[in-house]
């Protein structure tokens, strides 16, 4: 197998940024992880985000592009763009040594029950700026063929614990706004599902009561305390019976229930959600994990990961900890994932989407020449 030099990129569901990083891989076994860096939105642009998510929830095609979802797939464009000249320029890499691009855009929607999920951001006009050849619209194959076109990192979780030497039952629970879990036994095919709000609720939270996009570092639900009762409504939610393969929606969670609470025990109930909905998926699997990684935003909140460790029968350890990265691990996955684009193999699997058949996936823009 041929190694690529790819560039992953990620805009995930917390609408923070954009977090750019090299890798060279094979696709399959092979991995070896370069600079990264992260590339913040603006706060009108993620104003702007917030009005195509508004937008979005009506859509029943996933081509369109009414009202403000034109102008926001041109901005989500326009800043991976920038984020990448600025990463190549950074760290002094000509554009000319790298051989994938993998672009995941912004998620507007997801909805796997409609066969719908819908991510913004022109492949096609990123390749055509950069000049180098992007893979992109990871998830519509699987979507199309009855999955639910996530998670899809799970096969990249796989080929990093076999890399690390990590043995017997191991999770690692990604917590962006909406969280998931792959849960990888040795000679068994991953397992994974989202397991519930992430961030979500919590950033959307802050935002309402206080202007502020996140509760950094869980101050805010360190000064509160649970609201056992909001807590128990929370999880009563369908979701939490449905045995993996499943997924959700970014919106998937009100904030109603928690509405009569303070700031502070609002965000504390809500961080302990985020926690309790990880254990209510442990009956779905076949045995509990030994070791729990956590990665993504919610790495970086102290409080998040307590709950984790206080409510889990498991050790709970953080990605940086056994010397991943917790900020650019699904950054880093697209760019491992860009190239089984190229080299078609699959993506999603049954036992980690629901589709019938592991599923090859993405689609692929040139942005420079094809050698005949």
């Amino acid at each position: 197998m041929p190694l690529y030099r790819a560039i992953g990129l990620m805009s995930g569901t917390s609408m923070d940024g954009v977090d750019v990083a090299l890798v060279e891989t094979d696709g399959e076994s092979s991995l070896s992880f370069g600079p990264a860096g992260a590339y913040p939105y603006s706060d009108a642009d993620r104003a702007l985000l917030r009005g195509a998510l508004a937008e979005a929830a009506t859509l029943e095609d996933r081509t369109a592009r009414p009202g403000v979802l034109a102008f926001a797939e041109r901005m989500v464009t326009d800043r991976h763009a920038e984020a990448v000249e600025a990463f190549l320029r950074d760290n002094a890499i000509d554009a000319a040594s790298v051989s994938i691009i993998g672009f995941h855009g912004q998620t507007v929607l997801h909805r796997p029950k409609q066969r719908l999920t819908i991510q913004i951001g022109d492949g096609s006009a990123l390749a055509a700026r950069l000049g180098v050849d992007v893979a992109y619209d990871f998830r519509a194959a699987d979507i199309a063929a009855g999955g639910e076109g996530a998670p899809i990192v799970p096969v990249f979780h796989r080929a990093l614990v076999a890399a690390g030497g990590l043995r017997g039952e191991v999770a690692l629970l990604n917590i962006g706004g909406v969280a998931n879990v792959t849960y990888l036994s040795e000679g068994e095919e991953p397992i994974a599902c989202d397991t519930g709000p992430g961030n979500a609720l919590i950033d959307d939270l802050m935002l309402q009561r206080t202007g502020a996009p996140i509760d950094r570092h869980g101050h805010t639900a360190a000064r509160g305390r649970v609201n056992e009762a909001a807590l128990l409504r929370l999880l009563s939610h369908p979701f939490f019976e449905v045995s993996p393969p499943k997924s959700l929606d970014r919106n998937a969670f009100s904030l109603n229930i928690i509405s009569n609470l303070s700031t502070e025990d609002a965000a504390a109930t809500l961080t302990a959600f985020t926690a309790a909905s990880v254990l209510r998926l442990f009956p779905h699997l076949p045995k509990e994990p030994k070791l729990l990684i956590v990665c993504g935003g919610g790495a970086r909140n102290p409080i998040l990961v307590r709950e984790l460790a206080l409510r889990l029968p498991c050790k709970v350890t953080t990605a940086d900890v056994v010397g991943w990265s917790s900020d650019y691990l699904e950054a880093q996955a697209f760019g491992f994932l860009a190239a089984r684009v190229v080299e078609g193999l699959p993506l999603t699997f049954p036992t980690t989407t629901g589709v019938a058949t592991p599923m090859a996936g993405g689609v692929l823009a040139r942005g420079r020449p094809v050698c005949v």
